[in-house]
């Protein structure tokens, strides 16, 4: 492995282009694997340990992906006034709300009549986005205090389950519930996403660009990268091993050792529970760390996913949908299943679609290729374009 020295932005591009990659097999398992549709891949009584382990090593994407856009916010916005990072925090996080319900709903479920609006990562980046917009006149004392009382503290609100459609269960649901909202008789809005402990995700992310200004101190920086990683990751273990607080789904002996291990590692994801977010944020620092001085063509295959994010968001979804639809032909079945309505979750036309996880792996491998060149592409296209002002907001 060949070291160099290498610039702050790369290292942080890398680590997103290597969680990116991750993405699309998370997301060709959804598609392509048997029963996805309709089971959860970490339930103890029907998983295995590598469909256990596929779906964990997955739960890296989001919070790195949030994470990191906080960080490219501020390293935006260092050279600029408040007012302008403002401007553009704002707009981008609102045009990242329209693409979430607009173009990525679409992608999902080819579903001309959004029968099912899904807010998913790109509308919790947007709103995180907006709140972050407000945010940033504040103190930076004042916004590490707020991102660390939300990401430690909101585990606290999960004794506080609304029901119903009224205006303040809704705002829960937005906030911190995960729900799905009847919206008449043929549509329904599922809030996935609750924004609250994304929110503090964002804010982290945000304070962690201090880290990375111009002339700031590279050893300085890697001490600190290593000290919160290591930090983070040890309360993972010593919270989850205390078993009170930090998720609120403890872990439980099972009747094997393994079943046991699994249980520990289950973490809440909808919404992000303390424990899952110091294992994933935890070790993505400590790669930050690693990777500070690492250059080489395998870093430089992740900086071409890392460099375009939501290019490659889009692209692969499109293209993993539209695989699963070819596959489908292929082998003579229904390809309108993969119309994703609200009724195909119900009528029982998935049950029994769905291929082997070593296909799920191969097709993953075969998408990863077929993007590289497309999106390297578009990565010199934008490098080459530095001041077309609307390129930062694709």
């Amino acid at each position: 492995m060949t070291k160099t020295k290498s610039t702050r932005i790369q290292s942080i591009d890398i680590l997103r282009g290597l969680v990116m990659i991750l993405m699309a097999l998370d997301h060709v398992r959804d598609f392509f694997y048997y029963g996805s549709f309709l089971k959860d891949p970490t339930d103890l009584e029907t998983t295995t340990p590598i469909l256990f382990f596929t779906r964990f090593i997955t739960h890296y994407c989001a919070p790195v992906f949030v994470f990191l856009a906080g960080t490219a916010a501020f390293l935006y916005g260092n050279n600029k006034r408040r007012p302008q990072l403002f401007k553009f925090l704002i707009t981008r996080g609102i045009w990242l709300v329209i693409l979430e319900i607009t173009v990525n709903n679409l992608l999902w479920k080819f579903d001309i009549t959004y029968s099912r609006l899904i807010l998913q990562v790109i509308w919790v980046i947007g709103v995180s986005m907006i709140v972050l917009s407000i945010l940033i006149f504040l103190t930076k004392k004042w916004l590490l205090f707020i991102g660390l009382l939300i990401t430690f503290g909101h585990n606290l609100l999960d004794s506080i389950i609304m029901e119903g459609t009224d205006p303040s269960s809704i705002f829960w649901y937005i906030l911190h519930q995960p729900n799905i909202i009847p919206l008449n008789e043929s549509r329904d809005l599922g809030i996935f996403y609750p924004v609250l402990p994304w929110i503090g995700i964002m804010i982290l992310g945000y304070c962690l660009g201090q880290l990375y200004v111009k002339n700031s101190n590279a050893i300085s920086r890697k001490k600190w990268l290593l000290s919160l990683g290591t930090a983070a990751t040890l309360m993972f273990f010593i919270l989850r091993s205390i078993n009170y607080y930090g998720d609120p789904v403890p872990w439980q002996h099972q009747d094997t050792l393994t079943k046991t291990i699994l249980s520990f590692f289950k973490v809440t994801k909808y919404p992000p529970s303390l424990a899952y977010t110091l294992i994933t944020i935890g070790p993505s620092l400590l790669f930050l760390y690693a990777i500070e001085s690492v250059k080489n063509s395998i870093t430089d295959f992740f900086l071409v996913f890392g460099r375009v994010p939501l290019f490659y968001y889009f692209l692969h979804i499109f293209v993993i949908h539209v695989l699963a639809i070819f596959g489908i032909l292929i082998f003579g079945g229904d390809w309108q299943i993969m119309i994703l309505s609200k009724d195909m979750f119900s009528n029982g036309k998935l049950l029994n679609y769905g291929y082997p996880l070593l296909t799920v792996y191969l097709i993953w491998l075969g998408v990863i290729a077929l993007l590289y060149f497309p999106c390297k592409k578009y990565m010199i296209y934008k490098a080459e374009n530095r001041n077309k002002w609307w390129l930062s907001y694709l």
